[in-house]
């Protein structure tokens, strides 16, 4: 019996080392629950393709989704949504006639434009083929025929911008032609929002087509630049597009997906359908999301109402 126990004393300690080594040592089930954590919260993202992205929330003003949003970049013609604003604020006739002029050329990036100078076009339909067909001439004619002329519509649309705290953004020209017309995602979101108050703007971004007479009397077509807006699935509030070689090709919107009105913002994309693509994955992404919560409250509805029945039987 004492051997018995002196066996089992010295023995103890060393089995005891040992199986704390080997738990010391086994530490792989840890990592392989982080690893997979990391891989369900990677899945559960949409896999953007543009290198700047948000996903606004407007209903509880949150950020669904961020990507880059607080980098500054060059915005291209999203920069139009502030000349529309701009000139909307001056509550300038919409009625009143103006001409393309030389001064309405693109100079900087030689972009054609098929308003020719001399072209005779209202205020309204300026702003309609700036909006919905990003024409450039129909932005800087704009801007020519704001109260004070060019300089003084550009220097409107950097108070704006600080009206609505877009603090990282700066505006050059009403085109969005020069590079310089900076942005980040973070404050177009601002921006996007505050266009979504202008119901001519709403109307203008959304329209899909629109025609008007050349100098030779005959109808011009010009299709919006966002194909999203033909798509019967898509409810859209806000719509631009923008496209220069330094800002890559841009998108931003503001639509309402199961409920929610979002504002969606994509910079830095490359390749024709690329924003298109992203903006289509955000949506469906939301909607799975909206599936999720409905299911996860549907599912405590029911536990809710079978503890219920638990404490009624035992009751009885």
């Amino acid at each position: 019996m004492k051997k018995i126990l002196l066996i089992c004393l010295l023995t103890g300690p060393m089995l005891a080392a040992h199986a704390g080594e080997r738990g010391a040592n086994d530490s792989s089930l840890k990592p392989q629950r982080a690893a997979s954590g990391s891989a369900s919260r990677a899945a559960s993202e949409p896999r953007l393709r543009s290198a700047i992205a948000v996903i606004y929330d407007q209903q509880t003003q949150r950020p669904l989704y961020s990507k880059n949003s607080d980098v500054q970049a060059p915005i291209a013609s999203i920069t139009k949504l502030m000349t529309a604003m701009v000139v909307l604020d001056a509550q300038l006739p919409l009625d009143e006639e103006i001409s393309i002029d030389v001064a309405d050329i693109d100079t900087l990036k030689g972009t054609h434009s098929r308003l020719r100078i001399g072209m005779t076009l209202t205020r309204s339909e300026l702003l309609k083929l700036a909006l919905m067909a990003s024409e450039n001439r129909a932005a800087s004619a704009l801007a020519r025929t704001y109260p004070g002329g060019y300089d003084a519509a550009i220097a409107a649309m950097n108070a704006k911008a600080r009206e609505l705290d877009m603090q990282d953004s700066r505006f050059i020209d009403s085109t969005g032609l020069s590079s310089d017309n900076i942005s980040t995602a973070h404050d177009l979101v601002k921006m996007v929002a505050a266009a979504r108050g202008y119901p001519l703007i709403h109307q203008y971004t959304t329209t899909p087509s629109y025609s008007v007479d050349n100098w030779k009397g005959r109808a011009m077509r010009f299709v919006n630049t966002n194909p999203l807006v033909k798509n019967a699935s898509w409810d859209i509030g806000v719509s631009k597009t923008g496209f220069i070689s330094e800002a890559g090709r841009c998108l931003v919107m503001e639509a309402t997906i199961n409920e929610r009105q979002m504002i969606i913002v994509l910079l830095d994309s490359w390749g024709k359908l690329t924003r298109i693509g992203d903006a289509n994955r955000i949506k469906r992404w939301v909607e799975g999301v909206n599936k999720a919560a409905k299911g996860r409250r549907a599912g405590q509805g029911e536990m809710t109402a079978s503890r219920q029945a638990d404490h009624r039987v035992a009751g009885l």
